[in-house]
This record gives C-alpha cells, sequence and structure tokens, in this order.
C-alpha cells in the first residue's frame, strides 16, 4: 500500500460530507488519530500551521507541504510537479488523484488491506454529489445521505464529530439516520430549503445565462444545485455570494464575503460545463480555486477600476468583484 509507511496522528479534513467520509476512511485506518475540521480558506490563511506537521494527513483541502500524507482530488489543490518531488523526498506521500471525491480517493488507496464496508453504501451519492452527478430528482427525493449531507457543518461541530464517530465504528446507517439529534436536524434542513428556494427570486436573478444571488451579509447559505435547480434551463451556471462584511476566517458563524461558483450540472453532465469556472474563482483571490465545475473565493477590496486594493473588503467590494467575473464570464462563454 501507497502510505503503508506513513505514520498518522492526526487527520485534517474539509467540513463537508465528502471530508466526513474522507476522514472516516482515514480514521477506520487509524483509530487512535485526532481528527480536526477545517474549511478551505482557514488552511490558505495558516489558521492549522501550527496543527499540521509528518504525522498529519490531510483530505479533501488545499495541499501544506508541511503534512505527512496528502489526499484530494481539487484540480486547483494539486501540487505542482516540483512541490510534489520535494514533498516526496521529504517523506510526504502525495494521492492526489481525478476521481470524484477526496472519499473515493481514500476510499480506493485503503480498501484492498482493510475493511471499508461500513462506508460502502455511501459512496455513490458522496461521489455524485461532490462531482455534480446528482439528478434533479434525486435532489428533491428523501435519500438520507443527500440529506445527511446538509446537516454538516462547521457551526455545529460536535454533532459532527458524532457522526464521524459512528460511521467510522461501522454503526447502521439506518441507525444512524434514526439517531434523535439527527432526525431534527434533517427536518430542519428540509423546512429549509423551502424556504430558500421561495426566496431565491427575492436574492437573485439571471444575467447573461449566469444566475446570480446576493446572500452577502444575510446570513443565508445554499448550494448551487438548489439555486440551478430552481432558475433551470434559464442559467448554464450559478454564483452564489455569501459572508458578512466585517466577517473573519476561521470565525464559522461570521464568515468573510466569499462566492462560491456551480455549473448547471442539470444541463451540463459529465462535470463539464460552458467554462471552466475556477478563473472566475482565481481571479482576485489567489487562494481560490476547487474544481471546474464547483469552486469558490474570497471577495476581494478592488478599486473603481477593478483593481486590488490594499485595504478591508467592505459590502461595496461585492458589486466590484461580480461586474468583474461577469466580464470574464462574457468573454468565455460569448
Amino acid at each position: 500500500m501507497v502510505a503503508m509507511g506513513i505514520e498518522i496522528r492526526k487527520i485534517l479534513a474539509d467540513c463537508d460530507l465528502d471530508g466526513l467520509i474522507a476522514a472516516a476512511v482515514l480514521k477506520t485506518v487509524y483509530p487512535d488519530a485526532e481528527v480536526r475540521f477545517g474549511h478551505p480558506a482557514e488552511l490558505r490563511s495558516g489558521t492549522h500551521d501550527d496543527w499540521i506537521d509528518r504525522t498529519t494527513a490531510i483530505c479533501d483541502l488545499p495541499f501544506h507541504p508541511d503534512c505527512g500524507l496528502y489526499l484530494d482530488h481539487h484540480a486547483t489543490n494539486r501540487p505542482s510537479a516540483e512541490e510534489q518531488t520535494r514533498f516526496e523526498a521529504a517523506g510526504g506521500v502525495c494521492q492526489w488523484e481525478d476521481k470524484p471525491s477526496a472519499a473515493r480517493v481514500a476510499y480506493d488507496l485503503y480498501l484492498d488491506d482493510n475493511d471499508l464496508s461500513h462506508l460502502t453504501p455511501l459512496m455513490a451519492m458522496v461521489d455524485a454529489l461532490d462531482s455534480g452527478g446528482i439528478t434533479r430528482e434525486q435532489l428533491f427525493s428523501d435519500d438520507p445521505v443527500l440529506w445527511l449531507s446538509k446537516t454538516i457543518s462547521l457551526t455545529d461541530i460536535e454533532y459532527t464529530h458524532r457522526l464521524l464517530g459512528w460511521l467510522f465504528r461501522g454503526r447502521e446507517f439506518s441507525e444512524i439516520m434514526a439517531e434523535p439529534e439527527v432526525v431534527e436536524r434533517v427536518a430542519a434542513r428540509k423546512l429549509e430549503s423551502s424556504e430558500m428556494r421561495a426566496s431565491l427570486d427575492d436574492f437573485g436573478k439571471v444575467v447573461d445565462r449566469l444566475a446570480i444571488v446576493r446572500f452577502d451579509d444575510t446570513g443565508k447559505r445554499t448550494n448551487g444545485y438548489l439555486v440551478t435547480a430552481h432558475f433551470g434551463d434559464e442559467c448554464d451556471a450559478c454564483l452564489i455570494v455569501h459572508g458578512w462584511s466585517d466577517g473573519t476566517v476561521g470565525d464559522h458563524e461570521r464568515p468573510p464575503l466569499g462566492a462560491s461558483f456551480y455549473s448547471n450540472s442539470f444541463l451540463h453532465s459529465g462535470g463539464k460545463g460552458v467554462m471552466d469556472l475556477s478563473v472566475m474563482a482565481m481571479q482576485f483571490d489567489a487562494t481560490g480555486g476547487g474544481h471546474a465545475n464547483a469552486c469558490g473565493c474570497r471577495v476581494q477590496a478592488l478599486d473603481e477600476n477593478g483593481i486590488l486594493a490594499q485595504r478591508d473588503v467592505s459590502g461595496g467590494d461585492v458589486e466590484r468583484n461580480i461586474l468583474g467575473w461577469l466580464a470574464t464570464w462574457r468573454e468565455h462563454t460569448k
């Protein structure tokens, strides 16, 4: 096995379904490892630097040269050939693969030498959700894995760790879904989803086949599936602005202004859209990125000419960022 010789004492994973299942795989293999969940912006800003060393496995997050094991599938997170050579020469193991989810990378890596049958029933939906592979019918269905994914959050971290414990210990998935705290959260997410869809016309509009949803300074968040399903064939992709003008990286209750970009996978299947959306995600934010069809970044301070400004971000910067992204969108889709 490629990672057989690595000593893993710590696991750092993204706090979404993909990261959770990747962490569950690693925790199955390294049961004594401590797990921490984070966010890409936190890792890129150095929040976890003092926790990352050669005994740390990082999955579903940007590359960090000080870790010992790196597992991921995001195109913009892949280390360069030079970075990977230096990393591996220093004893690190890099397992970046073009697969539908980071969980799949981890699962396939360890499957031959470990019993991962407790996670097998979840893998198809994890792959589909993370790679734009679900249908409209699935989105509005009662699929338990899909609804579990909506309950995972950095603002509810103790619950997320309980899910991790149940998963890696091999508890039956039906039993997990019957837990009162899971049932309660799923019911709440279903209500929120219904209310969110009803509000999208108030917060969103379609411009040149790009659906733009402004949730900045509202506390609202949603995913690209719901937005593109709502606007339907009118849009090829969507842009969702979220976070707070006075937010800070690491504050999970009040994160900074950011944007997420998603291709309309209901129109453009197979992970391909009308353009590589990571071009917009990295247009102003050098630490932005993700997939070509699903990615994100932080809103940046721009002057009246759309040039990066050396000052704190304000609410007015959202419109300037959107204008810049729209110009790039039109250039790539005309």
